[in-house]
């Protein structure tokens, strides 16, 4: 499989860290070049400096604005002279019960994580036509689908569930073009994606996690493990694709408590 991703190109967007980097280094570790997206400058130019200027390229855009997602998109195709794949990563949580939202919340965690999705895939649907294995990978959340995730999520946890029925449609929508579409679903791996949350609604959330899901939780992941299943996904013949696949840690440990 490895070898229909080498020297092909694909768009990572949410690049600079967590499930996006690692992707992107997966995919580079298989000859393939990237652009990434983020918006931290700083920490795409790390990235890049690892990956290195002969396989990555940094793009800063943030996925709630569609001019400039358009843009960085047409730009990866136009630097590399391709564009063979889109992998929707960029997300955002924000912990919280439905009474607590602020507004604030509610338009990042739907702004990102629908409308950044449909940004992305509406710039790239016309560049990957040209591709001979164009592929778009979604990646949703096992919070969408799975009652024993980490509560005081729902506002993500629906907005993933909405990324899910999105993917469906794509996928029949891109078959007359034939660009495969898979909807990708992990579960929880260590990363930054807490970094930033409101310490007394994270403890809120983790409090009723115990109460209502008991002591234990899934445990045994790494980013490097989602990372592998997108190049699987990607690495699929032309005319096959993985409609839907969900890679969870598969180990019991005692939840936190804060």
């Amino acid at each position: 499989m490895s070898q229909l991703i080498e020297n092909h190109v694909y768009v990572v967007t949410g690049a600079s860290r967590g499930f996006g980097l690692a992707i992107a280094k997966e995919l580079v570790s298989r000859g393939a070049k990237v652009g990434l997206l983020a918006r931290d400058e700083a920490k795409l130019a790390e990235a890049v400096a690892e990956l290195g200027n002969d396989k990555a390229h940094a793009f800063l855009a943030d996925v709630t604005d569609s001019d400039a997602v358009t843009k960085a998109i047409a730009a990866v195709s136009e630097h590399f002279g391709r564009l063979d794949g889109l992998i929707n990563n960029a997300g955002v949580a924000r912990p919280g019960l439905v009474a607590q939202y602020s507004d604030e919340d509610i338009r990042a965690q739907l702004d990102i994580n629908i409308a950044g999705v449909i940004y992305a895939c509406r710039a790239a649907i016309p560049l990957l036509q040209g591709s001979p294995n164009p592929r778009i990978v979604n990646i949703s959340s096992a919070s969408a689908y799975h009652h024993d995730e980490m509560l005081g999520l729902s506002l993500y946890a629906a907005s993933k569930a909405a990324v899910e029925r999105l993917t469906r449609d794509l996928r029949r929508e891109m078959q007359e073009k034939e660009i495969g579409v898979t909807l990708l679903r992990p579960g929880a791996a260590a990363t930054e994606f807490a970094a930033g949350w409101d310490f007394d609604k994270l403890k809120s959330g983790i409090e009723l996690w115990h109460k209502r899901c008991g002591p234990h939780m899934d445990f045994g992941m790494d980013v490097s493990h989602v990372a592998e299943a997108v190049a699987f996904c990607l690495g699929m013949d032309p005319g096959v694709s993985v409609d839907e696949l969900e890679i969870r840690p598969n180990r019991l440990m005692d939840k936190i408590r804060l």
